[in-house]
């Protein structure tokens, strides 16, 4: 995989959607491999990083990091380390299954939703990618995270399912931060972190207009569509990464002295 490129305090990987999905099949025709994990980075995650060191822990051993928020992606260009493309976790997945085929079937297992979400994803799933095999769903209940005894039901159900690739949908940073947790007791190749996915597979959430995703605008439809859950944190977030961004710039035309990186500005 090529170098990573630092920005925001994260390091991110400069892929394409088919590198990524060349990648995740690698990791999972490893026969020896372990859990991988990967993140998809947007502003609402960059704005979280600043602040939530136990996300930031996640994303430092995460084995892929993948551009998702197009003003994230932007924000790579103006700052000349331009990122080559927005790999959304909505994408990926899609991508990912289409890669899939009678000679070479996918295992997965949906972990996330609301209850009987994963289960109509899983039909979808199955109808329009007869390669892909669900082996597995299920819905968390709230606060699972923080109950010891779930969370060891939750792994031994993924386990006794084997799946190669574990669908995480449980909302940032909740699914980071679980997934690192346990990434060496989940019996799976890969796990994605990919938020409302689940939800999109299922139908239960429409997607942007390809036009609009190309744009850029994604998150506009999503405020829209769903603006008493969205449109609060989408203005925080509105208000914060300029800033992060501004800081980001004059760091990169103000280098700090040598032994001075990101971690030390922060803690000064």
């Amino acid at each position: 995989m090529p170098a990573r490129v630092e920005l925001f305090g994260v390091e991110i990987d400069p892929l394409r959607m088919d590198q990524a999905v060349a990648q995740i099949m690698a990791w999972i025709a490893d026969p020896a491999g372990r859990c991988h994990f990967v993140v998809t980075p947007n502003v609402d995650h960059v704005v979280m990083l600043q602040h939530n060191a136990a996300l930031k822990a996640a994303y430092s051993d995460a084995g892929m990091v993948l551009v998702d928020g197009a003003p994230v992606l932007w924000s790579s260009r103006l700052l000349r380390c331009g990122l080559p493309e927005r790999v959304a976790g909505s994408d990926l997945v899609p991508a990912l299954f289409d890669a899939a085929s009678s000679e070479r079937p996918l295992r997965t297992y949906l972990l996330g939703a609301a209850p009987g979400v994963a289960d109509r994803a899983a039909a979808n799933i199955r109808h329009r990618w007869p390669a892909v095999e669900v082996v597995g769903t299920y819905s968390p209940p709230l606060g699972f995270e923080k109950d010891e005894t779930e969370n060891a039901a939750i792994l031994s159900r993924i386990a006794t399912a084997r799946p190669e690739v574990l669908i995480v949908g449980l909302g940032a940073p909740k699914q980071e931060l679980w997934v690192h947790k346990h990434q060496t007791a989940i019996n799976a190749k890969v796990a994605l972190c990919v938020g409302a996915t689940i939800d999109f597979l299922a139908g239960e959430r429409s997607r942007a207009p390809v036009w609009m995703r190309e744009a850029g605008l994604e998150w506009a439809y999503r405020i829209f569509t769903e603006p008493r859950r969205l449109a609060a944190r989408y203005a925080k977030d509105a208000l914060i990464f300029p800033r992060i961004l501004a800081r980001e710039w004059w760091r990169r035309r103000h280098p700090s002295p040598a032994g001075r990186g990101w971690g030390a500005e922060r803690a000064a």
